[in-house]
């Protein structure tokens, strides 16, 4: 019986890593659609009071940047994932780089590559910069929500304290005179 009871506790703490996982997804995918709108939109961020912003052209460019990183970046982020998660890499730094990567790797998977020269055609800096630095900031958004507890569903659960004995006499109360 205890069997059955730590297989099922163990499933049940994988469930809920599993939601833990896709939550930090989605709001790591919000950060980096944020960042990747908010510096294409304003290029010269330094200049971004001189006139009032449209709150709702805003919006709907952040909901795009939130379907265009989300859906680039799945496959490369799940891989991600899942070394920090088999390895149970909880470093800050590990998502920082993670997310970097990612986000490199869904700007390379967007320019084209000539087979003949090895190379990538049209790689323009500024873009690059800019999704590397959305990975980086989703990559530790994901971390803060997610990444912390990294393998921690694979621990056994922590002894609970014993209860104390029950009296049924209460303790004398020392009175001073």
């Amino acid at each position: 019986m205890v069997a059955k009871s730590c297989q099922w506790d163990h499933a049940m703490s994988l469930i809920g890593r599993l939601f833990v996982i896709a939550i930090g997804f989605l709001l790591a995918s919000i950060a980096a659609g944020l960042v990747v709108v908010g510096m294409l939109l304003f290029p010269e961020v330094s200049q971004i009071a001189d006139g009032p912003i449209d709150p709702d052209a805003l919006n709907i460019m952040m909901g795009f940047g939130f379907i265009f990183v989300s859906g680039f970046a799945l496959l490369p982020a799940l891989v991600v994932v899942l070394i920090t998660e088999a390895f149970a890499i909880r470093s800050a730094l590990a998502y920082a780089i993670g997310g970097g990567l990612v986000g490199v790797a869904c700007y390379l998977g967007l320019v084209p590559f000539d087979p003949a020269t090895l190379q990538f055609d049209g790689i323009i800096r500024r873009h690059l910069e800019i999704m590397t630095g959305a990975g980086i900031i989703g990559g530790m958004v994901y971390w803060l929500v997610a990444g912390r507890n990294a393998g921690a569903w694979r621990d056994p659960p922590r002894p609970r304290a014993p209860l104390p004995p029950s009296q049924s006499v209460p303790p004398p109360v020392n009175r001073a005179p």
